[in-house]
């Protein structure tokens, strides 16, 4: 996995390492890219010419390779589509297909592709480099990644891992967000709440990033290859330091965790741990509403505070479990193109029947619905794409949402993956709105006091809720832990907890808010931070 086709972002900002087939908002499925021209492409080993303004179809130069690969494609069962080309016909064909589709396509700057030593290279910079209100990047999603590891993740539902998934809440600041078992973290005695101090020597707070061999040992740590073997120094919540040796594996990603019904104050209360929208998620996440409807549950409590995107049906299908009747015949988002791809813009309804991801069809059924009124997420810097869109969805038919937590990540954006010549690239190329017009969050949804938000006309990225620390001291799903306890507090009084918790927690809020170019950088996987929209054709 080379470094330059992953996203830089501050440590500050928070994220996991188990990849995900495709995030909050892009026109994907699970098991596919964009479908490569209709005809083959024709050797060609002449260079083709840059001219700044003018751009050639992209078509034009896809598949013609510097280093093509030959034989039959494993994951699709046919002839790799390459053919001999040139390291500038990769490049042209990636100019041209950003200025063809990227949602921002005039604000990249023509620069000359000769002037750029790869590929890789290139594409770094073909994205706006204009900033949000608060000063963040625009586009802070912009990336690559090999097609092997992108049909593995996808298609198979697994990536290489030690069983860890980190969370950052500040800068230099890493923690074992959850755990999944039977995995090498898990057989090593590593829990939730541990904290990184060093990767075999070096410490994780104070490592030299710009020294390459350190950058890389660390980086391993966050994104391991298969195999790879790891040591780390650990400081577990009890205080004490542990060392352990983990080899990385390929495993199977777990979406649904801790699915639970339990009578609070006279009142069902349903609680599910939901991390991924992958599509190896579906049958569980049904499960869980299945035992929420037939329970009957007055409150539920969705814990999406380590969700950063993935399949936006998918997203579209835990709308309408949680809203039930109330999303009937109306726009769980529209998406919009840039100005040249506007006959693409078409709005998306509430899922309410299950997929079959294999062949990209609706089942002939009827999924699952709790038929909320109101909702509680959990949220904090990790909850991003498809986990916000359902906040905004949901808000856009006037259904209740309350965030305990933290402020959201802010991603109403959302990409293709387009594969050409052995790499799936991810560039910006729809925004998305709800029912009511909304989709204005690109820095977040912000977590506020009811009182600071009536009054107010319309929809802003201001939430009602509560704002609070992630409590790194209890497992997800223990009633007493943080959020989860935050949320069943306001459940009881209709008010947040004030206590130290809450008190911490606003000022680390207030951190993250005004503290968004760190010093240090790691490569951020965004395939956690997007919305991946696909076709889905009606089932047989």
């Amino acid at each position: 996995m080379r470094l330059n086709n992953k996203l830089y972002l501050a440590l500050g900002m928070a994220f996991t390492t188990t990849l995900l087939a495709g995030c909050g908002g892009s026109s994907g499925g699970a098991n596919n890219v964009t479908p490569t021209p209709t005809t083959p492409a024709v050797p060609d080993t002449t260079p083709p010419t840059w001219q700044a303004g003018r751009f050639d179809s992209s078509t034009q130069f896809a598949n013609r390779c510097a280093a093509p690969r030959s034989g039959i494609d494993p994951f699709e069962n046919k002839a790799y589509p390459d053919v001999a080309g040139t390291a500038m016909h990769e490049k042209m064909w990636l100019r041209s297909f950003s200025h063809e589709t990227y949602l921002w396509y005039d604000e990249i700057i023509d620069n000359d592709p000769n002037g750029f030593a790869t590929v890789a290279a290139y594409f770094d910079q073909l994205k706006t480099f204009e900033t949000t209100a608060s000063g963040r990047d625009k586009d802070e999603f912009h990336f690559s990644e090999s097609y092997e590891d992108f049909k593995k993740e996808s298609q198979d539902g697994v990536s290489a891992s030690f069983g860890i998934n980190w969370t950052i809440p500040q800068t230099r600041m890493a923690y074992v967000g959850y755990i999944d078992d039977n995995t090498p973290a898990a057989d090593a005695g590593v829990q939730r709440g541990d904290r990184l101090l060093k990767v075999g020597d070096i410490d994780f707070a104070t490592f030299n990033s710009r020294d390459i061999a350190q950058y890389n040992q660390v980086l391993a740590a966050f994104i391991p290859q298969k195999d790879q073997t790891v040591t780390l120094t650990l400081l577990g919540r009890d205080g004490q330091e542990k060392t352990v040796s983990l080899t990385a594996k390929d495993l199977a990603l777990v979406p649904v965790k801790n699915s639970q019904v339990f009578e609070f104050e006279g009142k069902q209360i349903g609680y599910v741990q939901f991390n991924q929208f992958v599509a190896s998620g579906q049958a569980d996440l049904i499960a869980a509403f299945n035992q929420f409807s037939q329970n009957n549950v007055d409150e539920l409590v969705l814990d999406m505070r380590y969700n950063g995107g993935g399949l936006v049906f998918q997203a579209s299908q835990l709308s309408y479990m949680i809203a039930g009747s109330q999303s009937n015949n109306r726009t769980y988002s529209v998406k919009t193109h840039n100005d040249k791809q506007s006959s693409k813009n078409e709005p998306l309804g509430f899922v309410d029947q299950s997929i079959n991801w294999t062949t990209l069809e609706y089942n002939n059924d009827q999924l699952p619905s709790a038929q909320m009124n109101r909702v509680y997420m959990l949220t904090t810097n990790d909850t991003a794409s498809a986990s916000e869109s359902v906040i905004n969805a949901l808000r856009g038919i006037d259904v209740e949402v309350i965030l305990i937590g933290g402020n959201t990540r802010g991603k109403p954006y959302g990409f293709l993956p387009e594969q050409n010549c052995g790499t799936v690239y991810y560039t910006i190329q729809t925004k998305s709105a709800n029912e009511k017009g909304f989709g204005d969050y690109e820095d977040g949804f912000i977590v506020t006091p009811q009182a600071n938000i009536i009054g107010e006309i319309g929809l802003d990225a201001k939430v009602p809720g509560c704002v609070l620390s992630d409590d790194f001291t209890k497992e997800l799903g223990d009633k007493t832990e943080g959020l989860f306890a935050g949320a069943l507090h306001h459940i009881s009084t209709g008010a947040c907890p004030t206590n130290e918790a809450s008190r911490q927690a606003r000022t680390t809020q207030t951190f993250m808010n005004t503290n968004n170019a760190a010093p240090f950088d790691l490569p951020f996987q965004p395939l956690k931070h997007g919305a991946v929209y696909t076709t889905i054709k009606q089932g047989k």
